[in-house]
């Protein structure tokens, strides 16, 4: 999935540059399509695993968001998220940002988790990309169970 947008004064935070909540709905709305596509049907944000902020972007910056599956679970997906901006004057291109967001799909009926198509990797990228994933998937299964066991063992916060 790919979304292009102009980024005016109206995106723009105190510094004088594109707020980041502006990049971040640009990414959201992006994962979300991709999310969308491969499952056919509703999808919701579960998390936003990683978002990271390497360039700032300037108004007036043409913003491409690309997104795609790495993996999916039996009901979640993970989608990967590259945000580039382009000065259309230029030409010249920066990575401005990386993201990614786990969606879960839902039955249109219910409202309940409701299982999806598998993404197969074939080429050496998608074969990296799922690998990563899992690794993310396993640390925030992990932390989520840490947490858990701490809160049922009353532990105070440090």
């Amino acid at each position: 999935m790919v979304l292009s947008q102009n980024m005016g004064i109206e995106d723009a935070n105190l510094a004088g540059f594109v707020h980041g909540g502006v990049i971040m709905k640009l990414v959201d709305n992006a994962a979300g399509l991709a999310a969308i596509r491969h499952s056919r049907g509703p999808v919701v944000t579960a998390a936003i695993d990683q978002m990271s902020f390497i360039e700032p972007v300037q108004l007036g910056s043409l913003v491409t968001v690309k997104a795609s599956l790495n993996f999916v679970g039996s009901s979640s997906m993970e989608v990967g998220v590259r945000v580039e901006t382009e000065d259309i004057l230029t030409g010249e291109r920066a990575h401005t940002s990386s993201a990614y967001l786990v969606f879960v799909a839902l039955d249109k009926d219910t409202g309940k988790p409701r299982e999806v198509p598998r993404l197969v990797a074939e080429t050496p990228d998608e074969k990296r990309r799922m690998r990563e994933a899992l690794i993310r998937r396993e640390t925030r299964l992990a932390r989520r169970q840490r947490i858990l066991e701490a809160r049922a063992a009353g532990e105070d916060a440090v």
